[in-house]
């Protein structure tokens, strides 16, 4: 993440779906100074609507949103990207269970499904599987695209 930050010159971003516990400010050390945003609608202090920002990662988070909301969920991310998207995405069972009993990763599809659900938003640069059962896209905003 630091070289994605440090060779595109980032200087604002937006952890979306971050947690309670924001891992990647405590992992992410960039060489210079970087505005590091949380979001999570499901933490309260980190719920309020995000600022767009140049890059937007979005980290082991698609997989768990309501299958119904996932077209709203990607808009949004959209709308928030000024620059660089990156997700990672977990296409298997999660290791953990809802308290309704359904698996944590609501959505498992295969990376083949996954793709054209981002492509209509962005412009995929790289696709990296890191697993049997995750992967990686980095995508430029349509807009940086498109201008």
């Amino acid at each position: 993440m630091s070289t994605l930050v440090e060779d595109l010159e980032i200087d604002h971003l937006l952890d979306y779906g971050c947690g309670s516990n924001l891992s990647l400010r405590e992992t992410f050390k960039p060489n210079r100074k970087v505005t590091y945003q949380a979001y999570d609608p499901g933490v309260p202090e980190y719920a309020g609507e995000p600022m767009p920002a140049e890059l937007v990662t979005c980290i082991d988070v698609l997989e768990h949103i309501e299958p119904e909301c996932l077209d709203d969920v990607l808009d949004h991310l959209e709308s928030l990207v000024e620059l660089v998207f990156f997700c990672s995405i977990h296409t298997g069972p999660a290791g953990k269970v809802l308290d309704d009993g359904r698996n944590a990763h609501l959505i498992q599809k295969s990376m083949e499904w996954w793709l054209p659900q981002i492509w209509d938003r962005f412009s995929i640069q790289q696709v990296r599987k890191t697993g049997p059962s995750e992967f990686f896209v980095i995508a430029y905003s349509l807009g940086v695209i498109n201008d």
